[in-house]
């Protein structure tokens, strides 16, 4: 049996211009949303990503007829209209729970189980569900499915006790199928949530207030499918950054929206890179020595996001002297720390909070993604470091980065992605 990993050699400053690819975190919900539409829906710009095939996977089994090429995704209803996900597909992706809302908004029922993905801790679906019990639909457990069912989903006001981005996004969807007015509040404000009320609105609907705290959907509207591009990555993004910034490098990233990025810019910044941003690009230099940077706290929208914190402490790792970075959204994420220790980090983690002693330089080794921004921040560290460093368990890779390899690959980073057999594996040490 072989498997794959990438070979990273460091010390080559990363340089050169690419494109931001499109955004995982919106082309999922509007696929998902898609479901609402008669018609046909194109999305453009979608990142070609294992998560893609499995939410197209989804949508086929669905009654859909999804089909993909290139960064081109067409959707349309065939006529059959299933309303359960097996298991399955419900495991493959740890944002599946977002067809809930979008089944029920045009079938009033759906059958589910647990949603899978990567291992950040607990990640309860009671919030979703509470939503839903709130526009009139019936929740029963039966033998590990939760089967949902309503004659009619109404209106209703909705306050979430934490501004979650996934129920947001499951209650908009589910308010446009609803009849009357839902207005949700302490709603999530990210851009992707922004992204899925455009396309909806573009369809039909009648939506007011995403990205900001109160979300108002006037449900009850007929919707037909369009053309819309997804937005740009701004955690691959983020991501490209990082690894310039950790090799010492120069980069142009284009069509990306920096003003969607500013925490992450201004972090850049303060651990000694120079940020210049010209419309739809974004210019990173990084000439001088990092600096550490004193305290960084995840937070919602506008906040430092969750998702690029593995990402800078990658780059804090080499910075003379000491960072401080307090993750308040997930338990379990700073299971990326332990490889880079492996490196030669000097890192801690007490609870919510990981302490970074900056070192002179990191060092190749044999290490395994964790997960999706954990490996990504692997790779960030390699292409700092001294030496050759192998990533093993690229599949969590594979879910938010599309040709990543061959992405780092026209920056002038040595990068290959090859195969090798287990006896290789025990015989190398290879993520071990």
């Amino acid at each position: 049996m072989t498997e794959e990993m990438l070979q990273i050699t460091g010390g080559i400053p990363l340089q050169g211009e690419i494109t931001v690819q499109g955004a995982k975190n919106s082309a999922l919900p509007l696929m998902a949303a898609a479901l609402l539409c008669e018609g046909e829906t194109v999305l453009k710009r979608v990142p070609q990503l294992s998560d893609v095939y499995a939410a197209s996977r989804i949508l086929n089994r669905l009654g859909c007829r999804c089909t993909a090429e290139g960064s081109t995704v067409s959707i349309r209803h065939s006529g059959a209209e299933n309303c359960e996900i097996p298991d399955a597909d419900m495991r493959a992706m740890r944002s599946s729970i977002m067809f809930l809302g979008p089944i029920l908004g045009r079938m009033h029922r759906c059958t589910i189980t647990m949603p899978g993905g990567c291992e950040l801790g607990p990640r309860p679906i009671d919030m979703h569900l509470a939503a839903m019990r709130r526009m009139g639909v019936q929740i029963f457990e039966d033998g590990g499915k939760i089967r949902c069912t309503a004659e009619k989903l109404s209106g209703a006001r909705i306050h979430l006790p934490l501004p979650s981005v996934g129920v947001t996004e499951n209650v908009i969807m589910a308010a446009v199928g609803a009849e009357g007015e839902t207005v949700l509040t302490n709603a999530a404000r990210e851009p992707e949530i922004a992204d899925l009320a455009n396309y909806l609105n573009q369809c039909g609907a009648d939506i007011s207030g995403a990205g900001e705290s109160t979300v108002v959907i006037r449900g009850g509207k007929k919707l037909t499918g369009t053309e819309y591009a997804v937005m740009p990555d701004r955690i691959a993004a983020m991501t490209y950054l990082c690894a310039a910034a950790a090799s010492g490098g120069s980069i142009c990233l284009s069509g990306a929206n920096p003003r969607d990025m500013e925490s992450c810019l201004h972090v850049l910044e303060a651990a000694g890179c120079t940020v210049g941003c010209c419309g739809s690009r974004i210019f990173l230099d990084r000439s001088g020595a990092l600096k550490p940077v004193p305290y960084i706290c995840t937070m919602p929208y506008p906040g430092f996001p969750t998702d690029a914190q593995a990402l800078i402490s990658a780059v804090l790792c080499t910075a003379k002297g000491t960072s401080v970075i307090e993750e308040t959204i997930f338990e379990s994420r700073y299971k990326h720390l332990a490889a880079l220790m492996r490196m030669g980090a000097n890192a801690r983690v007490s609870g919510r909070t990981a302490v970074l002693q900056g070192v002179p330089r990191l060092h190749g080794a044999s290490v395994e993604a964790t997960d999706l921004r954990g490996g990504a921040a692997m790779a960030v560290a390699a292409f700092g470091a001294e030496g050759v460093t192998d990533i093993t368990a690229l599949h969590h890779i594979d879910r938010g980065y599309e040709h990543f390899a061959e992405t780092f690959h026209s920056l002038g980073g040595a990068v290959r992605r090859c195969r090798f057999s287990a006896s290789e594996r025990e015989k190398q040490g290879v993520g071990a």
